[in-house]
């Protein structure tokens, strides 16, 4: 299964290469939809795993 935007479980997404992909880049700069905007929809898990997840995945960048 996979999550989607609005899904109870948190997500991120590079909506660049994913929701507006098909925009040109000055249309995504428009929108402000830069190419290394990622986006958070956080679902209900418990905030110190949210936290723990992002700063891991922060650190293997």
């Amino acid at each position: 299964m996979t999550n989607n935007l609005g899904d109870s479980r948190t997500i991120a997404a590079h909506p660049a290469s994913t929701t507006h992909s098909k925009l040109k880049d000055e249309e995504r700069a428009a929108l402000g939809i830069t190419p290394g905007l990622i986006r958070i929809s956080v679902g209900l898990e418990h905030v110190d795993d949210i936290i723990a997840d992002i700063e891991q995945a922060l650190a293997a960048s």
